[in-house]
């Protein structure tokens, strides 16, 4: 039971980070809104997380990895038909874009950006997601490469580099317009890009 309490604890502290961190960034992140979200006391929050940093690092770990894995990684990847996974998500994207993603951008890409230049330990994490999803675009590429279904001139390494770096950019241009259209056509451009890969383009 103890145990159980401690990881609810926890899981509420990493949640309301998050949503800290998305909203502000990480530097202007505040422990006090973190603490009034969740109720919970400074001495709660130590137990867990000694110091600032290892609560950001592990909302990477355990949030921002964890939702992109649910969200994109683990459909592709456990996908019969892995490329058509991921151009139906990359559809589904552009048809149903959601707000928060255009209004605040990719957490990613803004813990990227802040963080990266500045802290070793957030670069080397944020660019092992970063590389976990090329590699997912580029075993799927590969994969249908094998069996025909993607053209074989095709480079699947650079093509899942451009493919995830498209994403971010469709979503980092609409957050910095605010715009929905923008980022349906941005999307609506990669799906071109994707389809064009495959030796058979209709779907």
């Amino acid at each position: 039971m103890v145990t159980k309490q401690t990881d609810l604890t926890r899981d509420k502290l990493l949640q309301a980070a998050f949503t800290e961190i998305h909203l502000h960034g990480f530097q202007a992140a505040s422990i006090a809104n973190i603490l009034r979200d969740t109720g919970l006391t400074k001495g709660a929050l130590y137990h867990h997380f000694p110091t600032k940093q290892e609560l950001g690092l592990a909302v990477i770990e355990e949030v921002v990895s964890e939702q992109l894995d649910a969200l994109i990684f683990s459909r592709v990847r456990d996908s019969e038909q892995p490329v058509r996974a991921l151009l139906q998500l990359i559809d589904d994207s552009r048809r149903r874009p959601e707000l928060e993603a255009i209004a605040l951008g990719c957490p990613l890409n803004n813990l990227m950006q802040e963080m990266s230049p500045l802290d070793e330990a957030f670069k080397l994490r944020l660019n092992s997601i970063l590389f976990t999803w090329q590699s997912v675009v580029e075993e799927a590429l590969r994969g249908e490469q094998k069996s025909g279904g993607v053209r074989a001139e095709v480079d699947c390494h650079a093509a899942a580099l451009f493919i995830v770096s498209a994403w971010e950019g469709c979503i980092g241009i609409a957050k910095s317009q605010q715009s929905l259209k923008n980022f349906s056509l941005c999307m609506k451009q990669l799906h071109g890009y994707v389809l064009g890969l495959l030796l058979t383009t209709g779907k």
